[in-house]
């Protein structure tokens, strides 16, 4: 049976560019969560060390930076057919 070719399980080019937008947010937390395990992990040795600690700060003053520049963008509105 073939699909409809407007319910294509694909992303569209508006998905990924949407995705491409939002790519330095992501790449953000991922940081933070990077940093969140390393924490954990250090906490079996002896606990964090203050770089670990700051490592986790600057990660999370990344995110907030980040969200704001993506949140003060102007939004471009689309016209629905």
């Amino acid at each position: 049976m073939r699909k409809h070719p407007l319910l294509s399980d694909e992303p569209t080019l508006a998905d990924l560019s949407a995705i491409e937008a939002e790519w330095p947010l992501i790449e953000a937390e991922l940081s933070v969560l990077d940093a969140e395990i390393t924490n954990i992990y250090a906490a079996e040795h002896g606990g964090p060390s203050p770089l670990d600690w700051r490592r986790l700060r600057r990660a999370e003053a990344r995110v907030t930076r980040i969200a704001a520049e993506l949140a003060a963008r102007p939004v471009a509105l689309k016209a629905v057919a």
